[in-house]
């Protein structure tokens, strides 16, 4: 017989709950604007540390610490999170976010603006009853 778990959610958690235990101390300059493009483009650690070719823990460092990287380190980050080196030196500020989705939703809305007009609308089809219920319950 298998067992059977009956886990009642509590609406205590969500899905978007940021992970790990707080810092004990405050991120540096570098660190805090790695962390800010990081966010921006829609990225874990993770998900940065592989599109760098390194670690998680690498990340985290880099994020926490005061380092040093080497130029080349710099502009794979740049490229990476889709910043400038000037923006992660701290000699320029970010690009004004404009209207419409961050990180994840925009990739996707930008991948689906290149799909042809037909399925476009498929898809636009499945997604307006969704906001449509989301509308009325605001």
């Amino acid at each position: 017989m298998q067992a059977v778990s009956y886990i009642q959610p509590s609406g205590i958690y969500s899905w978007d709950m940021r992970q790990g235990r707080p810092a004990q101390t405050k991120r540096p300059a570098l660190g805090e604007r790695i962390a800010h493009a990081r966010q921006q483009a829609g990225l874990t650690q993770g998900q940065l540390a592989q599109k760098l070719g390194t670690t998680q823990r690498v990340v985290t460092y880099w994020e926490r610490e005061a380092v040093s990287l080497k130029p080349e380190q710099l502009a794979a980050l740049a490229v990476a999170l889709g910043v400038t080196t000037d923006f992660l030196l701290g000699l320029s500020s970010p690009k004004q976010r404009g209207t419409g989705p961050v990180g994840k939703a925009r990739r996707l809305f930008d991948a689906i603006s290149k799909l042809p007009r037909h399925q476009q609308e498929k898809i636009i089809t499945l997604l307006e009853p969704f906001v449509r219920e989301h509308v009325k319950a605001a």
